[in-house]
C-alpha cells in the first residue's frame, strides 16, 4: 500500500517530546474537481494532546520556565475555548505545574472532560460573551491576585507564534519545499497564521498565505474569531496574511462532514472551514490554468465536537 513505510518508532523521554512533526496528507477525493492543484492537509490532531494548540502551549510554558516567569509554586491560568486548555492540562501534568482555566461554559463537553482528567480546575465564563468574556475574566482574576498566578496570555504571547515559526512552517517546507504555493489557516489567537506565514515568506519561492475567519460575528466555528467584532489578539499583524477568506458556519460544518465520509478524516469544524477555504483557492488556481500546491491546517479531531447539535451551530466566539 502506498504511503506505508518501515521506519523505526521514536523513543521519547516525555510526552512533551511527541509534539510536532505531524503528517501531511494529500486530499484527492474532495479536490477531484481541481486535478491540476495539489491540496494537502497538515494533520495537527496527530500531536499528543490532539490539536494544533499543543505547539504554542508547550512553547509558552517552556519559555516561561526557562526565564523564571513560571515556577512550580505558581498556578498557570489562561482563557481558552478548549484546545489550548487541553494542552496546558496535559503538559502541566507532565511538568508538575498546576493549571487553572477560564472557559466559556458552552465549550464542548469533551474538551472540558479531557482537561479535568489531568487534574485541571476550570472556571466557567458567560457563554454569551464567548472567548472575549473568558479573556476578561482571566485578566480580572490575575489582577486581584498576581503573585499566585503565571498568566501566559496566549493572545499576546510571542511564544505562541514562534512555536509555529520554528515548527509548523519549517515542517511544511521540509516536506513539500518549492512545490508550496499557498498556505491556509484559521484566525483564533492568530498564532498559527502569524508564525507559519512568517517562516513560509522567508522561502525563496513566493508563498501566498490566506487566513480563514468566520463570515459573521454570530457563528459556530468554535476556536475561530471574527476579528471585526472581537478583541483583536495583540500578536496579530494584519500585514502578514495576503488575504482573508470569510467562511460560513454551514460551509465549515458541511466540509467537516465531507472529509469524514470521503477522506476518512474526522475533523473539527474550524478545520472544515480551513479545507473549504483551501478548495476555494484551488479552484481559483485551476480556473487560471496555473496549477499549484495548497497546504491547509487541520487543527483538531471531530470527536471533540460530539456534544453540539445541529441547532447549536451559532455561538458568539
Amino acid at each position: 500500500m502506498s504511503g506505508v513505510t518501515g521506519g523505526h518508532a521514536r523513543r521519547l523521554e516525555s510526552v512533551i517530546d511527541a509534539v510536532g512533526n505531524t503528517p501531511l496528507v494529500r486530499l484527492r477525493k474532495v479536490s477531484s474537481d481541481v486535478p491540476d492543484v495539489e491540496v494537502w492537509a497538515k494533520l495537527e490532531f496527530a500531536n499528543p494532546g490532539g490539536s494544533v494548540k499543543d505547539r504554542p502551549a508547550l512553547r509558552m510554558m517552556l519559555d516561561a520556565l526557562a526565564d523564571g516567569r513560571l515556577t512550580r509554586d505558581k498556578i498557570l491560568i489562561d482563557s481558552t475555548s478548549g484546545n489550548t486548555g487541553v494542552a496546558y492540562s496535559m503538559f502541566g501534568a507532565a511538568l508538575g505545574i498546576r493549571i487553572r482555566l477560564v472557559m466559556p461554559s458552552n465549550v464542548s463537553k469533551a474538551r472540558k472532560d479531557i482537561a479535568l482528567s489531568f487534574g485541571t480546575e476550570i472556571i466557567y465564563s458567560d457563554p454569551m460573551e464567548g472567548s472575549d468574556g473568558a479573556i476578561r475574566q482571566a485578566r480580572d482574576i490575575v489582577t486581584k491576585d498576581p503573585d499566585t498566578y503565571f498568566y501566559p496570555d496566549q493572545y499576546s504571547n510571542p511564544s505562541n507564534w514562534r512555536a509555529h515559526y520554528d515548527g509548523t512552517g519549517r515542517e511544511i517546507l521540509e516536506a513539500l519545499g518549492d512545490r508550496v504555493t499557498h498556505f491556509i489557516a484559521g484566525l483564533g489567537t492568530t498564532g498559527t497564521m502569524m508564525g507559519t506565514s512568517r517562516r513560509l515568506k522567508e522561502h525563496t519561492r513566493r508563498i501566498e498565505c490566506v487566513a480563514v475567519e468566520p463570515a459573521d460575528a454570530l457563528h459556530g466555528l468554535e476556536g475561530l474569531k471574527h476579528l471585526a467584532s472581537s478583541l483583536v489578539p495583540p500578536i496579530y499583524d494584519a500585514t502578514v496574511p495576503d488575504r482573508i477568506l470569510p467562511i460560513t458556519t454551514e460551509d465549515g460544518w458541511d466540509m467537516a462532514d465531507r472529509l469524514a465520509r470521503e477522506e476518512g478524516l474526522h475533523v473539527g469544524h474550524s478545520s472544515g472551514a480551513n479545507i473549504f477555504g483551501a478548495l476555494q483557492v484551488a479552484r481559483e488556481l485551476q480556473q487560471s490554468g496555473r496549477g499549484g500546491c495548497v497546504v491547509a491546517i487541520v487543527a483538531d479531531r471531530g470527536d471533540r465536537y460530539f456534544a453540539p447539535l445541529r441547532w447549536e451551530r451559532r455561538y458568539v466566539w
